[in-house]
């Protein structure tokens, strides 16, 4: 079929063809079929409706920017048009009174490919969106973080990196750009809660973070929660060395629930509180210091309730369950009912709080370390509640599902490592994980049915730039990698970073940088490890 027939169809059948969003549309060489975005005499203007969700406004003016550093001119927010010959690129959200509604009701855009959906965007070309506009790019969200990502999208296509602000990407001028007409989509995501957990932070994180914000604060976690979003993840653990996310800064909860991340603590910190909130609040209570439920559950209780409360009205995932304080085991021979009924009662808390079924409110319970000794002896928590098994810390899945039996109904999550700080030896700072190993794991986590959680540990964030994006790109769609295509995507991640001059000898670096890494990690290199005696190991390695 050739290319005329193809656009007659997609013009004929309007909805029926949606090309992957991971398909180029942002072009910069002219012809009859593309839509104008950016030429030397001609400015772009972007439009929302008045009143539109913070969160998608914040990602609309970084859109803004993103065009400025690329065409070195800015374009217009406009909440009215008149008529027009200058390109628009117009962004709603569906069920929101939006313009997207409208266009809906002109059947300029199929709502049956948004109503319903989660967390997916259409970017297209529409004919005639107002009175006196010929033409016009949308981008459509099916709910807040759809438009968000369907925004973030056009910004990478544009020439901007997610890594733009974290690893310094500089951006490539560009004259002109031109939108290639279709229907773009990456469809839904296939984990639902996708992202990192910050750990083992300091001091090069946190010695960073206060030398360049003032702290691990709400200034820091912008430019954190932007990563995460233009990198299609939803989640964090936030860094808990002596940190309490909420508490340090009453700003950050707030801003996190408008710029749409779903907030979740670390595999021992339950009920929306850090380790640091407990020795916070029983030193402003003067309260005993007993982490032991069975000797201390009033106040255990009072200070889940203050977790709930404080983080009631934004979006969340709840870890339930109890370790020992510190990120230990709670000691030798638990009691497996006792832990039963940590989770009733940290459920009647969540109940009480928010007057609604506790299913209501996401809960997560991780099978870390001794804790999935507890589950493989017996110990179970609610239908609703995910379970997140977990790796051995070095990159091992420790345990799936079993398909052959019946699968528990809340779904199923993996906690994985890049970053490790412990026994037997630490791992941080330098990245020991090769994608083909990473997707051999994942991809057996999916194929076992985990699809609700991905959160893998970074540890200090910028070393591991190149995991980051290939575990919440695997995340958005699993299936999109093969043993066969690893290099393939080392090379466009090495070109989207470093120019596609250089891409290919830059992907080979990377790609050996973490094997070799990986065969011996530098915690545990010392000069016993290659024998300078026999069979000239050293010299070989």
């Amino acid at each position: 079929m050739n290319q005329i027939k193809i656009l007659f169809l997609v013009a004929f059948f309007g909805f029926c063809l949606q090309i992957s969003a991971t398909e180029p549309f942002i072009i910069t060489e002219k012809n009859p079929e593309n839509i104008v975005l950016k030429e030397k005499s001609v400015n772009l203007s972007i439009y929302t409706n008045s009143g539109i969700d913070n969160g998608i406004l914040r990602a609309v003016k970084n859109l803004q920017t993103d065009f400025q550093k690329v065409t070195g001119e800015q374009p217009n927010i406009l909440n009215q048009i008149s008529g027009m010959n200058a390109p628009l690129i117009i962004i709603g959200t569906v069920g929101t009174q939006s313009i997207i509604d409208d266009l809906i009701r002109q059947k300029k855009i199929d709502g049956k490919a948004l109503t319903g959906k989660r967390e997916k965007y259409i970017i297209q070309n529409i004919s005639n969106p107002f009175p006196g506009v010929s033409e016009a790019i949308v981008i459509a969200g099916s709910d807040k973080r759809g438009t968000i990502y369907g925004i973030y999208e056009v910004s990478q296509q544009i020439g901007v990196s997610p890594w733009h602000y974290w690893a310094d990407v500089p951006v490539e001028k560009k004259e002109n750009l031109y939108f290639k007409k279709g229907i773009y989509t990456d469809g839904e995501p296939a984990v639902e809660y996708r992202g990192i957990f910050l750990n083992d932070e300091e001091p090069s994180l946190g010695g960073w973070a206060r030398a360049t914000f003032g702290g691990i604060n709400s200034k820091f976690y912008e430019k954190v929660f932007e990563l995460l979003l233009r990198s299609k993840a939803n989640y964090l653990w936030p860094a808990m060395w002596g940190k309490a996310f909420y508490d340090d800064d009453a700003l950050s909860g707030p801003l996190a629930n408008e710029m749409g991340i779903i907030m979740g603590t670390s595999h021992h910190e339950p009920m929306a509180q850090a380790q640091a909130d407990w020795h916070r609040y029983i030193k402003k209570n003067n309260l005993p210091n007993v982490w032991d439920y069975s000797k201390n559950a009033k106040v255990l209780q009072e200070f889940w309730k203050a977790g709930i409360v404080r983080s009631k009205n934004w979006e969340k995932l709840v870890t339930v369950g109890m370790r020992g304080d510190g990120d230990e085991a709670m000691g030798e021979g638990i009691n497996i009912s006792l832990l039963e009924n940590i989770v009733k009662d940290q459920r009647k808390i969540i109940q009480n709080v928010t007057g609604k079924n506790p299913n209501k409110t996401p809960q997560v319970w991780a099978l870390y370390k001794e804790v999935q000794d507890y589950y493989d002896k017996g110990m179970r928590v609610p239908d609703d509640v995910i379970l997140l098994f977990c790796d051995d810390n070095w990159g091992n899945v420790r345990k799936l599902p079993d398909l052959s039996k019946p699968l528990h109904k809340g779904g199923y999550g993996m906690y994985y490592h890049f970053d490790y700080v412990g026994g037997p030896r630490n791992s941080k700072w330098i990245n020991i994980s090769p994608i083909q190993r990473v997707w051999e794991q994942m991809n057996l986590s999916y194929e076992h049915g985990v699809d609700k959680v991905w959160v893998v540990n970074v540890g200090d964030l910028k070393p591991m730039e190149f995991p980051i994006s290939f575990f919440l790109e695997m995340a958005w769609n699993p299936k999109q990698f093969n043993s066969k295509n690893l290099l393939e995507y080392t090379e466009k991640w090495s070109a989207q970073q470093f120019g596609e001059k250089h891409s290919k000898e830059i992907a080979r670096m990377i790609n050996l940088y973490a094997k070799y890494n990986r065969r011996v990690t530098p915690e545990t290199l010392d000069s016993k490890t290659f024998s300078l005696q026999n069979y000239n190991e050293f010299e070989t390695v």
